[in-house]
């Protein structure tokens, strides 16, 4: 499920379609800061996935603080401009050739 907690997205969703991963809208990204208010939202959202057995994917990543957060609170994959801009297919290709050779470690 795309832009969870967005627009039309529904809790009641999760138990109608058999979804296997569950998108972590980029505003809910964007605004995540070391604050109790914006970790616990992002929090309730990742461990409400994991108990439906979904992955969580977090959309928008721009910043290393988004992302150690996220990877503090076990988000399954993540997704945005700090790990790359769009790229045209032969560029993409390269780009997943070259870091899967490294580890990223972060």
């Amino acid at each position: 499920m795309d832009d969870f907690g967005s627009g039309y997205s529904s809790l009641g969703y999760l138990k109608k379609f058999p979804f296997n991963k569950i998108k972590i809208d980029q505003s809910f990204v964007r605004e995540l800061k070391n604050e109790p208010e914006d970790l616990a939202i992002i929090s309730a959202v990742i461990t409400l996935g994991k108990g439906f057995n979904l992955e969580v994917v977090a959309e928008g990543i721009e910043t290393l603080e988004q992302l150690k957060l996220l990877k503090e609170l076990q988000c399954d994959m993540m997704q945005g401009y700090y790990f790359s801009h769009p790229l045209p297919v032969e560029e993409a290709t390269n780009f997943i050739e070259s870091i899967s050779q490294q580890e990223l470690s972060f």
